[in-house]
């Protein structure tokens, strides 16, 4: 992601839902009190929160319904050295502004992941020595944040670094193990024919190191894109190259694809409007992918004055838009609905149907992959699913995937 993130010298570098959803407690190895389901992670914008003219999160979360960000970016110190910090300069383990935001959000009812790597200075993955000492920077990350998802950004000029990808890849896999329930997304380069020879062989390191994240992502901008008709294909074609690395069938590499967009006016010129994530939407839900996000909030609102496309901006899209339009796609790729104005108080949630004898349907699987209107039973009740899920506990949240149908 993005030469603009380093040309712009980026320094760190989902909302209530309509019915005022609040996030239900869960305990970690890291002790966090706060998660909420995959699906609001998978739909997570990325947010700088240190640089970029940051807006403020609750603003974003009372106007649209957001409840999850992706914070970026994490990187190695710019002097040198295997420990975290905020593009190179904030160590993590002294940071307070951004714990701060994170504390706004999750008081607010929302959480957030953390995005390593991205486009712009020295990754850990290039300074540590090998996957076991990459991955003890990132664990600092977790246990400081007490996160529940974090985001592999790999792409220029890491992604050439071979001994780079491998302790990159390595890492995700420890953490992965280490972190029970910890959600991993990969975000790489994206190429008319999905991505592009480096992105083909991180994905081949991933197989050969036996890594499967929730979902690999790609970000089809920078590359001579022309609107969301080129950027479908892209996916389309991506979605190949998953299958035929990892010898998956078309459902099950599109529950491993994510889509990672630029609102507005790329790097390159390319202009992506409300119109275009509306599209790519439409594509991602209907094929089920796992994720949907893109860069970023910052830059999720009209410039001032407008100068329709004729600039590149870190702090405004270059096309005509109310603030946080582009967010809306992301809560609605999560499953909510947008509110049309700011919420003021809490609904009363709706009741649980009355319980009614019936037969149970077939039980609940954690590794079993459900779409909207499949049926399972949990906890002698039935269960109707939503939207696409998997690991997510019928009941866990009241705001989660899983409808209760009763007793059975």
């Amino acid at each position: 992601m993005r030469p603009l993130r380093a040309c712009l010298g980026a320094a760190a570098a989902v909302a209530l839902a309509a019915a005022g959803a609040t996030a239900f407690v869960a305990g970690s190895a890291s002790g966090a009190t706060t998660a909420l389901a995959n699906r609001w992670y998978a739909a997570a914008p990325y947010l700088m929160p240190l640089d970029n003219d940051p807006p403020d999160p609750a603003t974003i979360m009372d106007a649209t319904g957001l409840k999850a960000f992706q914070l970026a970016f994490v990187l190695a110190p710019n002097g040198g050295g295997c420990s975290p910090t905020w593009d190179g300069t904030a160590p993590v383990s002294s940071d307070t502004a951004v714990q701060s935001v994170i504390n706004t959000i999750r008081g607010k009812g929302g959480d957030v992941s953390v995005s390593i790597g991205g486009y712009g200075g020295t990754k850990l993955g290039q300074a540590c020595s090998d996957p076991a000492s990459t991955a003890a920077a990132y664990q600092q990350v977790i246990t400081k944040y007490g996160l529940h998802a974090i985001d592999f950004d790999l792409e220029e000029p890491e992604y050439e670094n071979t001994a780079a990808i491998h302790n990159e890849i390595g890492a995700a896999k420890i953490l992965q193990q280490n972190n029970p329930g910890l959600y991993v997304s990969v975000t790489t380069a994206g190429t008319a024919d999905g991505t592009g020879w480096f992105g083909k062989q991180m994905l081949l390191e991933a197989k050969s190191q036996g890594f499967t994240p929730n979902n690999f992502s790609i970000m089809p901008f920078d590359g001579g894109f022309n609107g969301a008709a080129s950027q479908t294909s892209a996916l389309t074609n991506f979605n190949s190259i998953l299958q035929s690395t990892f010898g998956w069938d078309q459902a099950t590499a599109y529950a491993h694809e994510g889509f990672s967009g630029m609102n507005g006016r790329s790097d390159t010129g390319e202009i992506f409007t409300q119109a275009d994530f509306q599209t790519v939407l439409d594509y991602a839900t209907s094929h089920h992918m796992d994720r949907f996000t893109f860069w970023s909030l910052n830059r999720d609102r009209q410039c001032s004055p407008p100068d329709n496309g004729g600039r590149t901006s870190g702090t405004c899209s270059s096309v005509a838009q109310n603030s946080w339009d582009f967010a809306a796609y992301s809560v609605k790729f999560a499953g909510a609905t947008p509110p049309t104005t700011p919420p003021t108080s809490t609904p009363t949630p709706t009741p649980t149907p009355t319980p009614t004898s019936t037969s149970c349907k077939t039980a609940w699987s954690s590794s079993a992959v459900y779409t909207a209107g499949n049926e399972v039973s949990y906890g002698k009740h039935n269960w109707k699913a939503k939207w696409w899920t998997q690991n997510e506990v019928p009941g866990a949240s009241q705001w989660g995937p899983w409808q209760d149908e009763g007793a059975c």
